[in-house]
């Protein structure tokens, strides 16, 4: 019996191409539809992620159109995935891609080391508008996405992803990270960017320190007990192109990264996102997409809380300079300044609105 390849990433440079698919999986792919009822007549490559080892395909099949997946992730991680996106559908009937099961009546295929799924391919879906009213949307469908993902449980076998006990490290990781970009800075003096993060990284640590200490004195600790299926998934990666309008009302699509935890974690990103997109912190678009959203899974006070706290996290100058961890002689480039002072000016006017919000919660939603 020959010896079963196994997939990795194949283009860690990204110099081959978006639609570049390594021949063996190609290959691969063909024996993994061997295993459906479905006659393919073409497949379309959609997107790739070539460095993590991920690829989704559209396929035109005598059953219409379907998507062909290969999840990047531990085959017991996507286990998890694909069992929430199983209970979603028929558990809960969410607007999810319903899953194709193979000729046994498995939910994927496990080949190459990754396992490989096929969905029914939603048609037509279009984004929302970019204005307060698609914002709207998109929270409004986050929400019920959070209400309906309540109860699930992963099937056996499969990790508990969860990360709804890690707050408190979280942020501690990103206190000890501003060290690192200080002291990065500091041997890269040369790089154009290293004076803008010195002068402002100080402030970025005492705002992630003040984050940590109200997360501390908040009612975190009280709420996580209710446990990971009390909460329900998060998303983890939603935004303006995995929420979609389409048939019957806003559909989610790829789950592959949905873990237990807080839900107003993705909540935050999908505000502080769209803040960092429209160039300033505006308080009535915030207030437009948490009512959205409380429309349709309420979120209490002490939630709110922390939903504010989280907030107040020195997120967007994090995540954006992160990357000059692994290649600061690169990445600390004129662009990374003028990204940090970008980030700064709209930093400023992130408190009053915090503040506005902070104050107006109770009175409007209790």
């Amino acid at each position: 019996m020959k010896e079963e390849l196994l997939i990795i990433p194949w283009d860690l440079d990204g110099i081959l191409g978006d639609t570049y698919v390594p021949p063996y999986i190609e290959d691969m792919a063909q024996e993994v539809i061997e295993y459906y009822e479905m006659k393919v007549e073409r497949l379309e490559v959609i997107t790739t992620k070539a460095d993590k080892g991920g690829l989704i395909w559209k396929i035109e099949t005598n059953h219409g159109p379907r998507s062909l997946k290969i999840l990047h992730r531990r085959p017991t991680r996507s286990m998890f995935s694909l069992g929430a996106q199983e209970y979603l559908v028929h558990e809960k009937n969410a607007r999810v891609p319903p899953i194709v099961r193979t000729k046994s009546g498995e939910s994927y295929v496990e080949m190459g080391g990754k396992l490989w799924f096929v969905a029914d391919w939603i048609e037509p879906l279009a984004p929302v508008s970019k204005d307060l009213e698609g914002a709207k949307a998109l929270c409004n469908a986050l929400g019920e996405f959070h209400q309906l993902s309540k109860g699930y449980t992963p099937p056996k076998g499969a990790e508990n992803p969860s990360r709804l006990y890690r707050w408190p490290k979280t942020y501690k990781k990103i206190i000890k990270k501003m060290d690192w970009f200080r002291n990065i800075a500091k041997a890269y003096s040369e790089m154009p960017a290293s004076a803008t993060i010195l002068s402002v990284t100080d402030m970025f640590e005492e705002q992630a320190r003040k984050a940590l200490e109200r997360l501390e004195q908040s009612a975190y600790y009280e709420l996580i007990k209710r446990g990971n299926t009390a909460w329900g998934l998060v998303h983890q990666d939603y935004g303006w192109s995995n929420g979609q309008m389409g048939p019957g009302g806003m559909w989610i699509i790829d789950l592959d990264g949905v873990a237990y935890d807080l839900p107003i974690r993705d909540l935050r990103k999908l505000i502080t996102g769209t803040m960092d997109d429209i160039g300033r912190w505006d308080a009535a678009w915030m207030k437009g997409m948490i009512e959205a959203y409380h429309e349709a899974n309420p979120i209490e006070d002490k939630l709110y809380e922390i939903l504010l706290i989280d907030m107040a996290l020195p997120n967007e100058f994090y995540k954006n300079v992160k990357e000059m961890i692994y290649e600061p002689s690169i990445f600390m480039d004129g662009e990374l300044e003028a990204l940090c002072n970008r980030i700064v000016e709209i930093d400023k006017t992130k408190w009053p609105a915090l503040e506005e919000l902070s104050e107006g919660w109770k009175g409007e939603l209790a």
